[in-house]
């Protein structure tokens, strides 16, 4: 292989890599954190992401614990904005993220005699991740470790914190920010079938998680709201299409979560939801994933109801590779 062609392979696998390291999305988590979310890449490596998000459903789309209000109908139109840096931990491959979602909320709740409505804009709470390989995937410190990467089977370990900072107005039924705080922890897991090389690759990912809240002691005009944690299991099955394009079939559950408002308690959620999503590495460094997620069985008056329209465009970058371009003069 020439020095050229290995230049470009190495290129092309290092950032198309990092731009994979979409992390979780905060925002609208009925869909889950998405595929290929956790893909690895050269330590060192930054991204930047921008979601934009268009849901509708019974229940608030930033409220993690996803709360069911059959009388109700909400729609979100939400930016996602995070920054993802992959390390060296412990001679593993971790990532660390920052998300800030910024939008607005809008809501009507059916009610007798009269309905009412209820919207929001501004900051939700900003979210803290980190991601660390525990099987399956040394820390990749150079081109050539890249190039030899070949994952058959990865297991990490993943955890989360949101810092309960934004907006929130107790006299509101609807708010971006939920003023208590919360997080999870997670185990996310990848196996890979057949070749590792752009155009061929075939993955199942596959992330079991738990969510846990604080509680909110200013819940609608000084009630307290009390949330048990909810289970979630996220499963994708995806596709190289070609070297620079793929697809994937995609679902989530969630169960648990029972809320309780000064002592009262509701019901648990437990809800299935499908979807379709697919990836296009515009260039070495830009890329675009788009996806489509709705729950289904969701008849009854208590079951989470909801559909998602995600759109994602990651910039992804290293000093490393971005000096071998400038050297080559592209």
């Amino acid at each position: 292989m020439s020095a050229r062609r290995i230049h470009r392979s190495g290129l092309l696998r290092g950032v198309s890599l990092a731009a994979g390291l979409v992390a979780l999305s905060t925002a609208a988590k009925a869909q889950g954190d998405g595929a290929r979310a956790y893909w690895k890449s050269l330590a060192g490596a930054s991204a930047v992401t921008f979601w934009s998000i268009d849901a509708s459903g019974n229940t608030n789309p930033l409220d993690e614990a996803q709360v069911v209000d059959p009388n109700a109908d909400f729609d979100a139109h939400v930016a996602l904005l995070g920054y993802h840096r992959t390390m060296d931990l412990l001679g593993r491959s971790a990532t660390a993220s920052f998300l800030l979602p910024v939008g607005n909320l809008e809501g009507e709740i059916s009610g007798v005699p009269i309905s009412q409505e209820a919207s929001s804009s501004g900051f939700g709470d900003p979210m803290l991740q980190l991601n660390l390989n525990l099987v399956g995937a040394p820390a990749m410190n150079d081109l050539p470790s890249v190039l030899r990467y070949e994952p058959k089977f990865t297991l990490d370990l993943l955890a989360s914190f949101a810092l309960p900072v934004g907006e929130y107005d107790d006299s509101s039924s609807l708010n971006l920010g939920q003023n208590r705080w919360y997080g999870r922890f997670g185990t996310p897991m990848m196996w890979t079938f057949g070749p590792w090389v752009p155009g061929q690759r075939t993955t199942f990912e596959f992330l079991p998680a738990l969510w846990w809240f604080g509680d909110n002691d200013d819940y609608q005009s000084g009630q307290t709201l009390e949330t048990d944690p909810i289970f979630g299991m996220e499963a994708h099955l995806t596709r190289d299409l070609t070297e620079t394009a793929w697809c994937s079939l995609d679902s989530v559950w969630f169960s648990g979560g029972e809320s309780e408002i000064n002592g009262v308690g509701g019901e648990e959620i437990d809800n299935v939801g499908v979807g379709l999503s697919f990836g296009y590495q515009i260039n070495d460094n830009l890329s675009i994933n788009t996806s489509y997620f709705s729950t289904i069985d969701d008849s009854g008056s208590g079951d989470l109801r909801g559909d998602e329209f995600r759109l994602m465009f990651t910039y992804g970058w290293h000093p490393l590779l971005q000096g071998m371009k400038r050297l080559s003069g592209e």
